[in-house]
């Protein structure tokens, strides 16, 4: 099995986390330090469930589930510090890096994230790839967030090509789901990619 271009695809839009990026183990490091200063526990599997949401929506759930006083922006500071301290220790999906550089020049390509323009800006500049993409659309660009489609509706509309014609490559559940519900044509990247959650 290997990793290919729609036929029908005219535009190529890749999520981040998780898909280019595999920065899953760092966000878990982060997240555990975060609240190991807050004194409370992080669940892993929120990322599960949640891959695709901004950094807020985590801090929200983490705030109300251990029941913290301290102010959801103030938790977000901290888990974005820790994590852009560490953006050194990310890694690429070799599988999805290579076929997006095998596209570079033949076809626009997007990324759109849920990250925030500056962790995702960071991610792709140490993983040296900002410069492959015509269109970067972030949590920063849009109000509405994956399982919404507006991230990737956003890209489209900024590569100038229809959602049917798009083909979208996610690893995150939200994010499928926000592809389906934008139109788009659709690839799960995770067999092609390191799952961190497979690993005891």
């Amino acid at each position: 099995m290997k990793l290919e271009i729609n036929p029908k695809a005219k535009a190529l839009i890749f999520d981040l986390d998780g898909t280019l990026s595999d920065s899953l183990p760092v966000h878990i490091a982060s997240w555990h330090v975060v609240c190991e200063k807050l004194h409370c526990t992080f669940d892993e599997h929120i990322l599960i469930e949640m891959t695709g949401m901004p950094t807020i929506s985590f801090a929200q759930r983490i705030k109300q589930e251990n029941n913290l006083l301290v102010d959801v922006q103030e938790i977000v500071v901290m888990k974005q510090q820790e994590f852009w301290r560490n953006i050194n220790h990310i890694k690429p999906h070799d599988a999805v890096i290579n076929l997006m550089k095998s596209a570079y020049g033949k076809i626009p390509m997007a990324v759109g994230t849920g990250a925030s323009r500056q962790s995702a800006m960071l991610q792709m500049k140490e993983l040296m790839i900002d410069h492959f993409f015509d269109v970067i659309v972030t949590a920063d660009d849009v109000d509405s967030h994956k399982p919404e489609p507006d991230t990737f509706l956003k890209c489209a509309q900024m590569l100038n090509v229809e959602p049917q014609y798009c083909q979208v490559f996610e690893d995150g559940e939200l994010g499928m789901l926000a592809a389906q519900t934008a139109g788009m044509l659709l690839t799960d990247v995770r067999p092609f990619v390191t799952d961190p959650f497979a690993v005891v």
